[in-house]
């Protein structure tokens, strides 16, 4: 048993199927935003700059509202936090559908990423006390429907594309709310102590390595919604309708990563787990890098999503164990995680603007072989 867990069981089914319901919602959201933004830049002839600006702009919505998270959390409970961030995403997703310029597509990436960054962190904190409760490692399954939530919508959104950029966002918008009213009366408070503080303090300690690990590991997530489609569309030369596979193939293979990573943690520990999951990942995106095409390139992000299925995850339950209140090393490992959101798109757009996004693919090579080495700070 994962330490820092608790030995009796103390959450019911109702609360464990509520919060893969919220994963699988807001799954879906992200990744008909991610089958979108090649559609998108098209449409409203964006350079590789221009995006890693929108990019940027979602991501600095979601650092700044995950400085909220914690105090909407101590103020309504986990629960209602949950609810309200769930319809908040809801509202805010198909809004880049409608932006007829750059500027309105950057402020309305901006009110979507402010509305993830909020139900991010909110649910994460939620699923923590559900599985400490619950008494043994169920995080990845948590993110097991996160990811099979992407997969539904990149798969949403090829098939919906050919109507226009509008369609796929505002189906997935439906289905958020939908799920979210399924669920929720099963979204239930307990007497949990509340979140001492308002604020998100800077990491310390044995959180430090944690916060450095999802800041690589998720710029390199991050960059597989972001620019994969366009990656395959203007470097592999894939067809626009072909674009989402990529995204839909790395999504794939987290699921079944996570579905099967509850087990290997157990098995084989969290340190062991990231460190070759990272590796696996440095694997898939050299073959990428190596060669584009379709086909190749697809197989290469299958592998990334494999490799880093576990690896955030596995950082959430490590941070909600040394915080004093789950949600508060949650919060502090996400928003790093965000920051590497924040920095990624521009750091990967600039060199697709200066050189090529085949080189700024490359450059996530070595953000995952550093967060390699990173899980050595993980302790049993």
């Amino acid at each position: 048993m994962s330490g820092g867990l608790a030995s009796v069981r103390s959450a019911a089914w109702s609360e464990r199927a509520a919060v893969v319901a919220v994963f699988l919602a807001n799954g879906i959201g992200i990744g008909a935003w991610a089958a979108c933004i090649p559609a998108l830049k098209a449409r409203l002839a964006l350079s590789d700059g221009a995006l890693g600006f929108v990019l940027f702009a979602f991501a600095v919505g979601a650092v700044l509202l995950m400085q909220f998270a914690a105090r909407l959390t101590r103020r309504l409970g986990p629960a209602k936090a949950t609810r309200a961030a769930a319809l908040l995403f809801g509202v805010a997703l198909p809004l880049p559908a409608f932006a007829p310029d750059f500027a309105t597509l950057a402020v309305a990436a901006f009110a979507m990423g402010a509305a993830n960054g909020l139900l991010d962190v909110t649910m994460n904190g939620y699923a923590s006390d559900v599985e400490r409760r619950w008494g043994a490692a169920i995080m990845s399954s948590f993110h097991a429907a996160w990811s099979g939530g992407c997969l539904i919508g990149a798969a949403l959104g090829g098939v919906l594309l050919v109507s226009g950029a509008a369609w796929p966002l505002g189906v997935a918008a439906a289905l958020v709310v939908a799920l979210a009213a399924l669920v929720w009366t099963w979204l239930q408070d307990t007497d949990a102590t509340p979140l001492a503080e308002t604020h998100i303090a800077p990491p310390a300690g044995a959180l430090l390595p944690l916060c450095v690990a999802a800041l690589l590991c998720m710029a390199c997530e991050g960059a597989m919604g972001d620019w994969v489609g366009v990656y395959l569309m203007e470097t592999g030369r894939a067809p626009q309708a072909m674009a989402p596979i990529g995204f839909a193939a790395f999504s794939a293979t987290m699921v079944v990563g996570r579905l099967l990573g509850d087990n290997a943690v157990r098995a084989w520990g969290r340190a062991r787990v990231m460190r070759w999951g990272a590796t696996l990942a440095a694997a898939g995106l050299a073959l990428a890098v190596v060669d584009p095409r379709l086909g190749s390139a697809t197989l290469g992000f299958a592998l990334v999503g494999a490799g880093l299925s576990n690896v955030v995850p596995t950082l959430f339950s490590a941070a909600a164990g040394l915080a004093s209140v789950p949600a508060a090393g949650v919060a502090m490992v996400a928003t790093a995680g965000y920051a590497g959101l924040l920095s990624g798109p521009v750091v990967i757009g600039a060199i697709a603007q200066g050189a090529s996004l085949r080189l700024g693919i490359a450059f996530l090579i070595l953000c995952v072989g550093c967060a390699a080495m990173a899980a050595r700070s993980l302790r049993p």
